[in-house]
């Protein structure tokens, strides 16, 4: 299964438009996030030579600006696209979506969207000290779990921890997206990448809101086996 990189901040050529925030699309028909604007996000996707009537759903992990601002313009391309949210995402945002047409999809638990395709459901975070609501998805391969995460604001650890509880027999084989480490001390960092390791996950990829230093670090400890995330990159699980 193929997941390429739609919009991030760094791309592999100039080409592509860049900017904060994350969105990759996965088996060409799942749109992970959409960054922070629609023109981007829409540009990188023609220069991409992807199908835009293909993509079936998005899924947004959490309801800030630099992972909805591209939703719109996406929705505006056709009716009928599935919108993935959480419930404690607010009522102005699911009152969009069905204004733009979109076909919104909500849930606080585990569930399957696509054969091997899961979302975690609503995990509770927060930000500025008020609730965020956020999810992640996970794609089972044969090598093990994959997870994507938006910007893990509920902690990177405990967005795995809590899809350890519903795979107890799975090993999480990759990890790749925001983990929200940017403004995190060099202890934290280097505690989370030795909780990574002891969970033995074989390829990571932090990007987005990571933070470089976290991102330098994990490219050192996985070497071969690091995710870049630059637009127009793509990579296989």
């Amino acid at each position: 299964m193929k997941i390429k990189v739609i919009f991030n901040t760094n791309a592999v050529s100039n080409q592509f438009s860049t900017g904060w925030g994350l969105s990759c699309l996965i088996n060409n028909t799942i749109l992970f996030d959409t960054g922070e604007n629609g023109e981007g996000l829409l540009r990188n996707i023609a220069l991409l030579n992807i199908d835009i009537a293909a993509i079936r759903s998005v899924v947004i992990s959490h309801e800030h600006w630099d992972h909805i601002g591209g939703l719109w313009k996406l929705l505006e391309q056709g009716s009928g696209i599935k919108v993935y949210a959480c419930p404690g995402f607010s009522q102005g945002f699911k009152e969009k979506v069905e204004s733009f047409k979109g076909i919104l999809l909500e849930s606080d638990k585990f569930s399957q969207i696509e054969e091997n395709i899961f979302l975690t459901g609503e995990i509770a975070g927060t930000y500025k000290g008020e609730y965020l609501a956020e999810q992640a998805l996970v794609i089972k391969t044969e090598k093990g779990l994959n997870v994507i995460t938006g910007c893990s604001h509920p902690g990177i650890i405990n967005i795995l921890e809590r899809i350890k509880q519903d795979f107890p027999q799975d090993v999480i084989y990759s990890v790749f997206g925001g983990f929200h480490l940017k403004d995190k001390d060099s202890a934290c960092i280097q505690k989370i990448a030795e909780k990574f390791i002891e969970l033995k996950i074989k390829r990571i990829g932090a990007t987005h809101c990571s933070g470089q230093e976290a991102e330098s670090l994990f490219e050192k400890l996985y070497k071969t086996n690091f995710i870049s995330g630059e637009v127009g990159s793509e990579f296989e699980l």
